[in-house]
């Protein structure tokens, strides 16, 4: 699905970073982590304030148009083609992990999310913007499957090992490409793992 969503020559999603990772770039350290990164933008945007990021997504369509981008925007970054039900990221390895509208089932959510707890060094934050279970029947982005938006309890419960930054539920206009556009009920957090 992901391959046939990217293979425009258009980024379906725009190629400026999201607008709650932008403001909140400063915070994050190196090397970086992000989860399901598609076509680069925001691998890209980071790259560019002196981050070391990692790009991993299931989509090697997505993965080759983000390094477009990184090489037209003069900057470097690695890419990974993994299937998050199965990804292992390295241990005590990131100062920083990203997921920004990566909506995925309970059950790999269950799976990764430890695995990322592990991979952060301690101190390291984790980053997440997603569409809430509120936004089900709007057609301004997001799955159309319950158990793959996000809500408060579900961030409590699935991160309830670290610090809590920053937890909001808002609603706000997203205009990211020509998928994610108009009025939408996002959750936004920013955690950090316990030293």
């Amino acid at each position: 699905m992901w391959n046939e969503r990217y293979a425009s020559e258009e980024y379906m999603y725009g190629t400026e970073p999201n607008t709650f990772l932008a403001e909140h770039a400063s915070m994050l350290k190196g090397p970086v982590l992000s989860l399901a990164e598609g076509e680069g933008r925001n691998a890209v945007f980071l790259a560019s304030q002196g981050l070391d990021v990692h790009g991993v997504d299931s989509s090697e369509v997505g993965l080759a148009k983000a390094q477009a981008l990184a090489q037209k925007k003069g900057v470097q970054i690695q890419t990974e083609v993994a299937d998050l039900a199965s990804f292992e990221p390295k241990e005590n390895h990131y100062g920083s992990v990203i997921s920004i509208f990566a909506h995925l089932p309970g059950t790999i959510r269950q799976r990764l999310y430890p695995l990322v707890e592990k991979s952060l060094k301690p101190g390291g934050l984790f980053l997440m913007e997603a569409y809430t279970e509120e936004q089900l029947p709007r057609k301004t982005g997001g799955p159309k499957n319950l158990d793959m938006l996000m809500s408060k309890a579900k961030i409590e419960h699935d991160f309830a090992n670290y610090e809590p930054v920053l937890l909001r539920v808002l609603e706000r206009e997203v205009h990211e490409g020509q998928l994610h556009t108009g009025l939408a009920s996002v959750i936004q957090f920013i955690g950090r793992k316990k030293a």
